[in-house]
Formats: structure tokens, sequence, C-alpha cells
């Protein structure tokens, strides 16, 4: 069991929690994951750890209401418990000093990427970060990003806060003017496949955090397998993290949807239940 120690609501999806996971926090490195469970017979679904604090024994977790689990989960309180929590699970990142380090993040992709940024940053890099969403109140730990970069971009669609275009237009802005070193985008599959698109025109070394569907996080299962350089990797236990120009997005967003029906339906059932316990 790991309590519930800190919620805050960014918006309507999505939420911030903080639990107690003290053995988690001592050894969480940027880039690690964590497998949840709520209930004995409870769906297991990965989410990247957004921050930890070793002293105080916690890990930080953005949850975006997606589907039954997420839901749940997000609908949880301070002082509930979640039944398990596994981790630290995947590759940390290689962090080192390159220079100049443009960081993409999608949404709540934003969450995985800031220990990134204060991983590159404290390493000595100049770090410059986009962050893009739908609008304004979809943009999520500005003023952390801030306080790890150099500069910090931002991309709404309907223009609504900082500048209006996708993610990639922010990247194009910085690239065109100055060196970038290397990139790291995390997002959805679709926008990570388009920035590395725009970075590899480039031809700027770029990794990508991807959000495959996971079981059991171990390589046991295979539910995670993506095509990488044109050989089957594990998400799990050989990423999360990859090169980006090597990643097969096309085949990995036909495996992200083969389930979207039984997916809907679930959901579908959870919210009629819910309403009908309120």
């Amino acid at each position: 069991m790991s309590k519930i120690l800190e919620k805050e609501i960014f918006s309507e999806n999505v939420v911030k929690l903080v639990l107690e996971a003290p053995e988690i926090a001592r050894s969480r490195k940027p880039g690690h994951f964590v497998i949840i469970k709520i209930g004995k017979k409870g769906e297991r679904i990965p989410l990247t750890i957004a921050s930890s604090d070793a002293e105080k024994g916690t890990i930080t977790l953005v949850i975006q209401k997606v589907g039954v689990t997420s839901s749940k989960l997000a609908n949880m309180g301070v002082g509930d418990e979640v039944t398990d929590v596994v981790g630290p699970l995947g590759e940390a990142t290689h962090i080192e000093k390159v220079g100049t380090v443009l960081c993409a993040g999608g949404g709540v992709g934003v969450a995985p990427l800031l220990p990134i940024v204060e991983g590159f940053k404290k390493a000595g890099n100049r770090v410059i970060t986009v962050l893009a969403a739908r609008s304004k109140d979809l943009i999520i730990l500005e003023e952390q990003m801030r306080e790890y970069s150099d500069e910090v971009i931002i991309m709404t669609d309907d223009g609504s806060y900082g500048k209006k275009g996708l993610v990639t237009a922010g990247m194009e802005e910085v690239i065109q003017r100055e060196k970038v070193n290397l990139s790291v985008v995390i997002g959805p599959a679709i926008m990570m496949k388009f920035a590395a698109l725009t970075t590899k025109k480039y031809n700027i070394k770029t990794y990508a955090s991807l959000n495959t569907i996971m079981v059991d996080g171990t390589g046991m299962c295979g539910a995670c397998r993506v095509s990488v350089g044109g050989r089957t990797k594990f998400v799990c236990i050989d990423g999360p993290e990859f090169d980006a120009h090597q990643v097969d997005f096309d085949e990995m967003l036909l495996r992200l949807g083969a389930y979207k029906d039984q997916e809907h339906e679930a959901y579908e059932r959870y919210l009629k239940t819910a309403e009908t316990v309120s």
C-alpha cells in the first residue's frame, strides 16, 4: 500500500499526486517509471515519475484521466491508499554535458520531462524547453520548468497562451537560430513522431520517451514491444527512451489503437457505475 500525501488539481482531467514510497524515492532517477494497481484485481498501468524526495520518501505522479484506472487514481484523495506501486522501472535517462539541449513536452508529457530538464541543467548544459498543449489551461508545471531552463517557449493550438502553433513550430524556432546538440521529446505518440521528423531534418540526435501499452513491466509479456532500427525492443526494460529517429512510430500508433473500442466500453461502464454510486 502507498498512501497519497498530497493532491493538486491541474485541470478537469489532470491531477498531481504525491505518494509515500520511500524505497522508490531513494533509488529513482530521471526517466524511471512505476506501475500502479488499484485493488487486488485492478489493471496495471505505467506512470513516469515526475519527481521524488528521498528525504521525505515520496514520489510525484501526474495523471491524466484517459481510462478506468487513470480516472480511479485521479479521483482518489489525500489519505487514500494505492494498492500496489512497483518501481523504479526502465532505464534511466543518460545525462551528461553536451552543450545545448532542446527539450519538448506535450500535454502530460511535460511531467516526466521535468526531471530530465533538471538533470541536464545541473550537468552544465544550456537547456531550452518547449511546452505545448491545446490551450492555456492544459499547460502544466511551467513555473518548475522555468526554474531549470535557460528559456521556456509556450505553444498552444488555439493561441490562448504563448505562441499559436504546434510544438514543432517552437522547436524549429530554436533550431533555426542556434546550434542544438541534443533533443529530448515526450508527449503523445503522434507529437513525438513529428518532433522526431523535425529534428531529423537538421541531423540533431533525439530521444523520445515512449508510452506504449504495458502489462508486467519486466519484459515478460511483450505487450510493450516496438520496432527501433528494424529490431524489436521492449519499452519496459530497454526503454522507455529510444533514438527517436529509429522508432517506427506508425507501427507504435497502430498498436496503441488496438484496444480502443474495449477501452471506451470499459470507461463508459465505469462512468455509469460512478454516477450510480454518487
